[in-house]
């Protein structure tokens, strides 16, 4: 490579063109906080509920058991009904939890998301009498803007262990809130045992209470896609 003296009379030092930064450079994230994109949310309108899903940390132990689920479940009564933020309904699987939920705003989703996980989260440390964290990462969330949008994701949530496959002793998952929901196609064979507080809000826009039915009732055997 040929450089031209300068007017000191050292060789120039070769210009380069690396640095900066580039799309896709730097490590990749691997394990437990993989999961969520941390770019900014989209704004959020009062009439549109969401869904959202949350994983705990790898190790821990499973949550569909009798005794974590009571706990959840206490959890969920005591942080469901706020003045700008609601739990309509969820799903407790192995591992993570499905919840669909209405809010004024982004900020009061964020709000009220943040105060109802950082309740569970003190209610599953002490049941297992450890410290520490508990969720995995961000929370994921998807807001449903139509009513098809709506039923597919309560069909989703409230069936979601036939989805995953497993085996269940009654036509609805106890480990959800399927039995506070009246849009079942069939009509439910036991009621709400007794004792239980309500753990999810009764839902206030219209698609949630209303509009998703446009697309027919959910039936208790719908296994979703």
């Amino acid at each position: 490579m040929n450089r031209s003296k300068d007017n000191t009379g050292l060789l120039p030092f070769p210009r380069m063109n690396w640095g900066g930064r580039r799309k896709g450079a730097g490590r990749k994230p691997k394990g437990d906080r993989a999961g969520v994109s941390h770019r900014s949310r989209a704004a959020l309108a009062s009439r549109f509920p969401v869904h959202v899903t949350t994983r705990l940390m790898r190790g821990l132990p499973s949550l569909r058991s009798h005794g974590v689920y009571a706990v959840l479940r206490a959890a969920f009564a005591m942080g469901c009904d706020r003045k700008d933020f609601r739990l309509v309904h969820y799903s407790v699987q192995g591992n993570h939890l499905h919840m669909i939920v209405e809010a004024n705003d982004r900020s009061c989703l964020s709000r009220g998301m943040q105060g109802l996980l950082v309740r569970i989260a003190r209610a599953l440390n002490r049941l297992w009498r450890r410290v520490g964290k508990v969720f995995a990462d961000r929370y994921h969330d998807h807001i449903l803007r139509t009513p098809r949008e709506v039923r597919h994701a309560l069909a989703y949530v409230l069936n979601n262990a036939r989805r995953h496959g497993v085996r269940l002793a009654r036509e609805i998952d106890w480990f959800t809130s399927g039995c506070w929901f009246d849009g079942w196609r069939e009509k439910l064979s036991s009621s709400v045992p007794s004792g239980f507080a309500r753990p999810v809000a009764r839902a206030r826009n219209w698609l949630l209470n209303v509009g998703w039915r446009r697309h027919g009732l959910i039936s208790q055997h719908e296994v979703p896609g």
